[in-house]
């Protein structure tokens, strides 16, 4: 027996539901929590900039499933499967039928999903939700250029950067500034 994470197939909408469900039958001693160590609905935290004002909120980037780790006997493990699938508005383990044992992911794909709903610690656990594009026109909001307006010369989405072009003693300028330093105009 090793412990692995197993991905839940659910209605969408009820991940929440479903993960306090299965808590309470932890709690009830319902469910062997040696058996069933962690559920998680897969939320990560996005920072949606509006009106120049930084609002954060955590949004489920998988609807539908939910992230549970068990540690499943090679005897006994129908039991265990059957109680989880039997939780109104659970349809079943990804990849698997109702008879057959359920398939983990791979390790790789855990700490990938585990990383992005921030269990473990990466670089990058926020998500900016805004969108920029070449030509728009910005403000700066912040930092060391703050006032400054100009078109957007360039946007990295990967590291949430803009390089901008700014009017600095009457000469164009590229400015490299966060996503989170500019408002558009």
């Amino acid at each position: 027996m090793s412990k692995s994470w197993y991905v839940l197939q659910t209605f969408v909408g009820h991940e929440a539901k479903i993960e306090r469900v299965i808590r309470t039958l932890l709690d009830k001693k319902d469910l062997d929590s040696n058996v069933v160590t962690d559920v998680r609905v897969p939320l990560e935290e996005v920072v949606e900039i509006k009106d120049g004002k930084k609002k954060s909120k955590n949004v489920n980037f998988m609807p539908g499933y939910l992230l549970v780790e068990l540690d499943l006997p090679d005897i006994g493990w129908k039991t265990t499967c059957s109680a989880i699938r039997r939780v109104q508005g659970v349809t079943g383990f990804v990849g698997t039928n109702p008879n057959e044992r359920p398939r983990p992911i791979s390790s790789a794909e855990a700490k990938n999903l585990l990383q992005k709903i921030g269990v473990i610690k990466s670089e990058k656990p926020v998500k900016i939700k805004q969108s920029f594009a070449v030509g728009d026109v910005v403000k700066i909001t912040d930092g060391p250029f703050a006032t400054f307006s100009g078109n957007i010369e360039e946007v990295n989405d990967e590291k949430d950067k803009l390089r901008v072009n700014v009017q600095i003693f009457g000469r164009a300028t590229p400015v490299e500034v966060s996503v989170l330093q500019v408002e558009r105009v």
